[in-house]
């Protein structure tokens, strides 16, 4: 006999199949899209700011960017569909199919779309070469934006969710109050931007965030949020289907649009777990990445010397003469040890 939890399983794996299916399906028309109107990459010969990532990547000018718009927009239509579908036709399989709930879904769903309309906005005046240094927004431009976003997302954590309690591995839950609002801007844009920092290499950004969420979204099954894992399949199954197309030669690469999207919603699902102190530890290349990159900056501003041939570290790792395939795939081989290491910590900590 099946039982809730069966059936529960069953439909997360419905979704993130028919998610992977819906996105090959409709990539040729997205591809055709993005050749047409010319939104390839421009990578400068030479450039004075980044010499040894242009000559390492002049190869890939004219790829077109945007390519993470086929995880959101087919993660979007989804749960449009199944939430209309259910609320139209008294069906039960519609209704139970149904993952867009106001407790679980609808804020990491709406925090997506938002996050990537901005990143498509910015992507496109990289293309188009509008706006300082050679095209997009400013770095703090996007900074104020991401964290309206995270602020908004506080908002809806403290007054619509009554969220005040964080959780600290192998010590237990600690009720912060208004402490709670900084603490989400951070973990917020943090992540954001960490992502971002690794979408560098054909592979590397979506293979490293499908194991994240396989993680993330194995702690919300566990903790009864259903919609939540079910939320966190969809976007696996289009990211499968976005890697399908990314692995070396990437026919398109994820972009702003993609990237900090995804990042946001990843750090929104840990929010809403509890479990935001384990994405340091699922997450952590992304951790690195960053620091990385903030390493770099800071010893150039005040030693005047790099530390790193190229940042992010990836990018130092590929001068030194690692190949790019080596450096995707020991890296998702570390993201998914790293996947496995927090949710045997969540585990053995989390409160019996």
């Amino acid at each position: 006999m099946e039982t809730f939890g069966d059936f529960e399983i069953i439909k997360i794996l419905f979704l993130a199949t028919l998610s992977f299916v819906i996105a090959v399906a409709w990539t040729p028309l997205l591809t055709h899209f993005l050749y047409k109107y010319k939104m390839g990459k421009s990578i400068r010969d030479a450039s004075a700011n980044t010499p040894v990532f242009s000559k390492l990547h002049q190869h890939k000018a004219g790829t077109p960017v945007m390519g993470g718009v086929l995880v959101w927009v087919t993660t979007f239509v989804l749960a449009i569909i199944f939430f209309y579908l259910a609320k139209l036709f008294n069906v039960e399989i519609f209704d139970k199919l149904n993952f867009l709930t106001r407790a679980e879904t609808l804020l990491p769903l709406g925090a997506l779309v938002v996050a990537a309309l901005i990143g498509l906005v910015d992507d496109y005046l990289n293309v188009k070469k509008i706006g300082p240094r050679g095209g997009g927004l400013r770095m703090k431009h996007r900074l104020v934006l991401y964290t309206i976003i995270a602020a908004f997302v506080s908002w809806w954590f403290v007054f619509k969710l009554d969220f005040d309690m964080l959780w600290i591995p192998f010590y237990g839950n600690v009720f912060i109050g208004w402490w709670y609002i900084p603490i989400i801007i951070f973990v917020v844009v943090a992540t954001s931007f960490s992502v971002n920092e690794i979408d560098g290499l054909d592979g590397l950004a979506g293979g490293t965030l499908m194991s994240a969420f396989l993680a993330f979204g194995a702690i919300a099954f566990i903790q009864g949020s259903y919609n939540l894992a079910a939320f966190c399949g969809v976007i696996l199954g289009g990211l499968l289907a976005f890697l399908w197309f990314n692995i070396t030669p990437a026919r398109f690469f994820m972009g702003d649009t993609g990237a900090m999207s995804l990042g946001v919603v990843l750090a929104i699902i840990a929010l809403l777990t509890n479990t935001s102190l384990l994405l340091p530890v699922v997450g952590l290349l992304f951790v690195i990445e960053s620091l990385s990159v903030i390493i770099q900056v800071t010893s150039k501003k005040i030693r005047k010397k790099k530390v790193f041939i190229s940042a992010p570290i990836h990018h130092h790792l590929e001068a030194s003469g690692w190949s790019e395939s080596k450096i995707v795939m020991r890296f998702w081989v570390i993201s998914g040890v790293t996947a496995g290491l927090g949710i045997m910590i969540y585990l053995v900590a989390w409160p019996k």
